[in-house]
Order: structure tokens, then sequence, then C-alpha cells
């Protein structure tokens, strides 16, 4: 569990009825992204409330109504999933940055410029960004904002992915398997051996 200085509130407001649970804004971000973590290290307390700051518990009757259950842990799940998470500015402006340089990373170091066949530089990525007014959002995951990124991006930047698949042949006295350090390097699902013993 967390420190109940670190927790923001999450809330889920369905049929009516509202539901409360103190969560690490970091950790509840990692679950959303379906990363499988106890519940009981992402909350403060376990306890779903009707109104957090006022310390209401919300009622068994209304947790079986909109969950179908009382576990704890999958009411808390669901709130995380569904709902929405407080943060503080200072919480949110660091997510947002933390996100932002991943996506400048991911970009500069897997997208071609398609006229010269070089990668650009993370700075001009960067700089394309908030030309094009890209917004990250911190709950989403990298994939889907490096997607909605370039997106954004192409009208400004000419900008392609590669993918290279590389053909390595080995000498027939390396390929044997034998050596512990070449077996490390070669995926044996694409192996082929050859007549003269290589591979």
């Amino acid at each position: 569990m967390i420190s109940l200085e670190n927790a923001v509130v999450a809330r889920l407001e369905s049929f009516g009825e509202r539901f409360e649970i103190l969560v690490d804004p970091n950790l509840a971000a990692r679950v959303r992204q379906g990363e499988a973590l106890n519940i009981e290290d992402v909350v403060a307390a376990l306890n779903v409330f009707g109104n957090a700051s006022r310390g209401t518990r919300a009622s068994d009757e209304s947790l079986e109504k909109v969950f179908h259950t009382t576990d704890f842990a999958t009411v808390a799940k669901r709130i995380i999933e569904k709902g929405e998470i407080h943060l503080t500015a200072e919480q949110r402006k660091q997510m947002i940055e933390e996100k932002r340089r991943k996506v400048i990373t991911f970009i500069a170091r897997n997208a071609v410029n398609p006229q010269t066949g070089h990668p650009h530089p993370p700075h001009r990525i960067e700089m394309a960004m908030e030309e094009a007014r890209v917004n990250i959002d911190p709950f989403k995951h990298l994939d889907e904002l490096v997607k909605e990124t370039v997106k954004a991006l192409r009208p400004l930047l000419p900008i392609r992915f590669e993918e290279l698949r590389l053909a390595i042949k080995i000498p027939g006295d390396r390929g044997s398997g034998e050596d512990p350090q070449s077996s490390i390097l070669i995926s044996k699902t694409n192996m082929r051996r050859h007549i003269d013993g290589s591979l």
C-alpha cells in the first residue's frame, strides 16, 4: 500500500452512484495500460468510498448494483480502468513530460527521413511536435501515442518507419550450436542449415 500523501482520487460515476478510491497515479497509469499489478500495491486504503474527502464508504448494495460484486480488488481495478484519475498539476506535468520524452525517443530511434534515409534528430521531432500542437495523454499506451504523433507530424516532416531483415551466414565450424556465444545471437526460429553445414 502507498502512503496517503502520495495518493490521488480515482473516481467512477455509474447508475447515479459515485465510487472513489485513493491510488498512486503512476501505478494506476501502469494498470490502465494493461500491466498486471497487485491492486493492494496501487491503493492507499482498502476501501471504496462514496466520497473520499469526507471518508464516507460506498454501501455494499451500491457496489452490487454497479459492479455485481463487493470484492475490493475487482471493484478497484474497474474504477482505475474506467474512471477518472485526478492528478495534481505537478504530477500531470511530470507524467506528460515523461511520456513526451518516450515518444520522441521512440520516433528518433525507429523512424527515418525517406528522402535521406537518416533518422530525424530528437530536437527536430520535438520542434515539429510543438508546431503540430501534439497533445500527450499520460494514460495512453506508448504505441498509441506514437501513432497519433506520427500522423500529426507527417504534414510537417517526411517520416517513415523502416524494418530491416538481416541474413547472417555463419561458417560450418561455428554454426554447430556448440558455441554458447553464437547460440545467443541466433534466433532458431529463422535459422536454415545449408549443405556445407553453415547456417
